[in-house]
């Protein structure tokens, strides 16, 4: 709900091109798919980046982040359809918050590993940058979003799924497999693979690899804050 050297480690969906669902907005290579966020990026040498067991702070007493602004900004986005029924005032009072808990964030938040794990798109600024046209005000008449799904598994692989229902009666849902790769501490792109729709009984691959990047601003034990190219915030919530 986005190429350098690989590193070995764990992320985020903004879909360009019609309806392949985007988290982490995408920058395609040949056909853009869907899910996660198209971050530029200043090329420059980097390190392979390893996770550690241990998560660095600054101050010990922010390890799993100040519990009033994570609360906060979860009652804000909470049951908004992760963010299309807020207001533009709301919208900034969300970007407030992010902004308050970014300065608690752990170092090199690439290398945490509370990165690992399921989680749920709850909130994004641009409501069409996870699952791209899937989203957008037409295709939200015709497809109603039951889930959109980001699971980072050790050490390096990426799942985004979004479920839906077409027409009010037809399931289905897009997903997508990718390779993640630290780009600095902060900065991660993933590679997708060609996403994969089922819809009823059909069930077939279509478009081509996409890639995209994303900044985490913020990570503790219930959600995860990431920013996009074009200035996209995404608020992830810990399903386990």
């Amino acid at each position: 709900m986005a190429a350098h050297s690989p590193a070995p480690l764990p992320p985020s969906f903004k879909g360009n091109r019609q309806s392949k669902p985007k988290f982490l907005n995408s920058t395609s290579l040949p056909s853009n798919p869907p899910l996660i966020v198209s971050l530029p990026y200043h090329h420059r040498q980097r390190k392979a980046l390893r996770i550690s067991a241990s998560v660095s702070v600054s101050n010990p007493e922010v390890r799993t982040g100040p519990g009033d602004l994570v609360a906060s900004i979860l009652s804000k986005v909470i049951q908004t359809d992760r963010g299309v029924l807020l207001k533009k005032e709301e919208h900034k009072e969300v970007a407030a918050v992010a902004e308050e808990l970014q300065k608690y964030c752990v170092n090199e938040p690439v290398k945490c590993p509370l990165i690992f794990g399921d989680w749920d798109v709850v909130y994004c600024s641009n409501p069409t940058s996870p699952g791209g046209g899937y989203r957008s005000a037409l295709g939200r008449l015709v497809f109603r979003t039951k889930e959109m799904i980001q699971v980072v598994e050790a050490p390096d692989i990426v799942r985004n799924k979004v479920s839906f229902s077409a027409f009010g009666f037809l399931d289905g849902e897009v997903s997508l497999k990718g390779t993640l790769k630290a780009l600095d501490d902060k900065w991660i792109q993933v590679i997708f693979e060609a996403p994969e729709l089922k819809v009823g009984a059909l069930d077939f691959r279509y478009g081509g690899q996409s890639e995209v990047k994303l900044q985490i601003t913020y990570i503790d034990d219930k959600i995860r804050l990431g920013k996009g190219s074009r200035g996209s915030l995404f608020v992830f919530q810990r399903l386990n």
